[in-house]
């Protein structure tokens, strides 16, 4: 049995009454064991205490590990490589380079994702792979660490989807449904499939009901893009007399397995679907500034009553995978937006860790840190000067509007760390390091611009 003793701590746990401690948490292999001063637990006693392993956190914050639910983890070597225009643009590049991966890229862009995420406190994530190599996404997300839900991108329509990543209906369940057998519940749970239909302009309608029915009996999430730019909703009202929204609740998949990102572009209706529905909306704040589509009216979303969580959804539409990032951008924003007279650093705060448990259905496992819960943690370094706070400083505010990705000390998945006085312990193979990660992405990235070219 392992054990390791986070000591000395302030412990912002999200638990049900949002307690701040000062306190020690108890690792003891996979789970949390006790949280509390002199905390202790089954390796605690006197016999036994010398086999744990204590690490001094004074002056940093100990909190449940990010969960991001939206990311592209097969798009992180295209950084860069689509700056300066809209979505449309945007998608007919990088779905030309989507269409040039082979294995071996794709698994590198995947790793070299999970190293960003890992090193800037993200723990979990739901990603949308593309249409081909999905099993080398999950290859490298197993070997990371991360705790993970994929799917392969479903695309069977759309006049501008490459032939690459065109597949037929029926080609596209029976892929996904292979992955499924093949990767869901695997690492103890670690890593679990979810539907990804990629959006509705590249989805026939046979697609979206069957992925309904089938993500219904199998009790599956399903991931999705939904009302990300005017032009999107127009389309769809003119196609279906009805919005984004309102045509997926048409289909039945308007339900609380859905999450579905971005809903920048909503009407009355909209709004009321998504809270009624229990569909969970994730935010990817970044993105949508970076590629001009607008910003999701999240203050009434939440008004409203529905369920938000975030995400910093591809790399070369935000050019970084930043928790932080994404924390600040919408609290900022809202504040514009809606007033500035709401706790929108303790909102965010809460979405980029319970929030997005919860929309992943695995709050129950992750996502506060108390006994008895699966040991994703992090580790926040608050010591430097721009993180300064004088007395009675709220945490979530200091977090949100201060800290940084690079102050991320500490990351442990499962109990186990994988990021260790802020680097990377484990990668795509033992021993693998982030430079080597990083090296391996770039020849990959130039592979496939030669394919391309």
């Amino acid at each position: 049995m392992n054990a390791t003793l986070l000591a000395n701590g302030t412990v912002v746990t999200m638990n049900p009454s949002r307690e701040v401690l000062r306190a020690d948490v108890l690792i003891e292999n996979d789970v949390i064991a006790g949280v509390g001063r002199n905390v202790s637990g089954p390796l605690r006693s006197p016999s036994v205490s010398s086999g744990v392993r204590t690490l001094d956190v004074s002056g940093c914050y100990v909190l449940p590990g990010f969960v991001q639910t939206h990311v592209h983890l097969c798009q992180t070597l295209f950084k860069g490589q689509a700056e300066g225009v809209v979505l449309a643009d945007w998608l007919n590049r990088i779905w030309a380079l989507e269409a040039a991966h082979d294995s071996d890229s794709m698994r590198a862009s995947a790793a070299l994702g999970c190293h960003e995420l890992l090193r800037g406190g993200t723990t979990c994530v739901l990603d949308m792979g593309s249409v081909h190599h999905t099993d080398q996404v999950f290859e490298a997300v197993r070997a990371s660490g991360i705790r993970a839900f994929s799917g392969k991108a479903m695309m069977d329509a759309g006049d501008r989807v490459p032939p690459g990543l065109k597949e037929t209906a029926e080609e596209s369940m029976s892929e996904a449904l292979r992955l499924h057998a093949r990767w869901h519940g695997a690492e103890g749970g670690r890593l679990n499939y979810a539907f990804a239909p990629r959006f509705l302009e590249s989805c026939s309608e046979g697609l979206l009901r069957s992925v309904a029915e089938k993500a219904g009996e199998m009790g599956l999430l399903v991931h999705s893009h939904a009302s990300e730019t005017a032009d999107e909703l127009a389309d769809c009202k003119s196609r279906h007399g009805l919005t984004p929204v309102g045509y997926l609740e048409s289909l039945g998949l308007a339900r609380p397995n859905l999450a579905l990102a971005h809903c920048v572009h909503l009407e009355d209706d909209d709004f009321k679907i998504l809270a009624h529905s229990g569909v969970k909306v994730t935010h990817c704040p970044s993105c949508n500034l970076k590629l001009s589509s607008g910003i999701a009216d999240v203050g009434r979303l939440v008004r409203e009553g529905a369920a938000v969580s975030l995400g910093a959804d591809g790399a070369p539409c935000n050019n970084n995978l930043d928790m932080f990032h994404e924390m600040r951008t919408a609290a900022l924003l809202q504040s514009l937006k809606n007033g500035s007279g709401y706790p929108w650093a303790a909102l965010f705060l809460e979405a980029a860790t319970l929030g997005g448990a919860k929309a992943l259905g695995i709050s129950d496992v992750v996502g506060s840190v108390e006994p008895g819960k699966k040991a994703d943690l992090i580790v926040i370094d608050v010591s430097q000067e721009h993180a300064f706070c004088g007395a009675g400083c709220d945490p979530a505010t200091r977090i949100v509007f201060s800290a940084r990705s690079s102050d991320v000390r500490h990351v442990f998945v499962d109990g186990r760390q994988v990021v260790a006085a802020g680097q990377i312990q484990q990668g795509l193979h033992a021993g693998s390091s982030s430079r080597e990660v990083t090296s391996n992405a770039a020849g990959a990235l130039e592979r496939l611009l030669a394919r391309c070219a």
